[in-house]
Parts: structure tokens; sequence; C-alpha cells
């Protein structure tokens, strides 16, 4: 027996039993829609949310649509440092997601955010920033949802306030998105 180990797997294993399938398929509802009209999908997250949202930007992109079929258009607001520093540094920390998606993000483009405590100001200023254009927000958040799932198209909040345990049911969620996409092939047509 290991007490850490055990309390670790059990909270993790609960939370994932406790995935809200409608808030879990209206996320899937809003990646179709965007598929079918051809509208982008941008990502951001903070520290290891971060990671989370390139590693699903990098299996969303190559593995959800198989074949030859047209890709989606998916891609990371947080993957590039000298971006993030230069408009952290130059205009203010909680716009660098912001002025980001001002510059490519339109009406119908779906933001998909992603953050432990849910209150990340940067994040917090990118949604209201997708809503006020007539964008799509999915919100992914611990500690019982936050301010990013305000307004939000579907919310998938977890109660837990482990960090790690938090990041870890991010990842899955994404990875069930990603699996979602290859086994119902015939919904992209």
């Amino acid at each position: 027996m290991n007490p850490v180990l055990d309390a670790y797997r059990e909270e993790l294993i609960s939370e994932i039993q406790k995935i809200d399938t409608a808030e879990f398929q209206k996320w899937i509802d809003i990646l179709l829609d965007a598929y079918k009209n051809d509208r982008q999908i941008f990502l951001a997250g903070n520290g290891g949310s971060a990671g989370t949202v390139n590693h699903f930007v990098c299996d969303f992109g190559k593995n959800a649509v198989q074949g030859d079929k047209r890709r989606f258009r998916v891609h990371s607001v947080c993957d590039n440092v000298e971006v993030i520093t230069a408009l952290g540094n130059d205009i203010a920390f909680e716009e660098i997601y912001r002025f980001q998606l001002g510059n490519a993000m339109r009406p119908g483009d779906v933001l998909i955010v992603i953050s432990a405590s849910g209150n990340s100001p940067d994040l917090v200023n990118a949604c209201q920033y997708a809503k006020q254009i007539g964008g799509k927000v999915v919100a992914l958040s611990g500690f019982g949802g936050g301010k990013i799932c305000n307004g939000a198209d579907a919310v998938l909040a977890t109660d837990m306030t482990s960090y790690e345990r938090i990041e870890d049911l991010h990842l899955i969620l994404f990875h069930m998105v990603v699996c979602w996409f290859k086994a119902n092939q015939d919904k992209l047509a």
C-alpha cells in the first residue's frame, strides 16, 4: 500500500467518472460545427496547462481527422515565447492572449481555455474578447470553475484542488476528444 498513490488514483478515477456527458457533448458539437464551417480553433493556458494545450494541438491537428480529408485549423496562442514575452513586457501580461486573438480570431471561431484556478487574468480577458466578437468558448478548469467559465459555451470543471490531478484530468479530456473524432469520422462529412 502506498497512501499517496492510492489517494491520487482514487481521486482521479472518481473525477473521470464525474465528467459531465452533456458538457462534453457540447464541446464535441462546437468542434464539429467549427469543422463543417471551416472555423479556426485557438487554445490558451498557462504553465502546465500551456504544455497540455500544445500537446492537444499536436494530437488533434494530426489525429482527429483521418485520411486525406481537410484537417482542423487548430492553433496554440501560448507556443511562441518571443510573442508572449514581448506582449507581456510592452503591453501587459493580462493581454498576451487577447492581443494575439485580435490579430487572428474571427466571429464563429472557437477558443478553448484551460486553467487550474479558472481565474487567470490573461485567460479571462481572452474569453471576454472571444465572446465579444461572436466566438465560441470552451472552458476547462479546476477549483470548481472560476471566471473563465462565465459565459462559456461548454464548461468542464472539476472541484479538485490539486494542480497535478487537475492537469491530468484536462489531458485525459483532450485525449477523449481526439479519440471521439477518430471513432466518428462519418460525422465530419
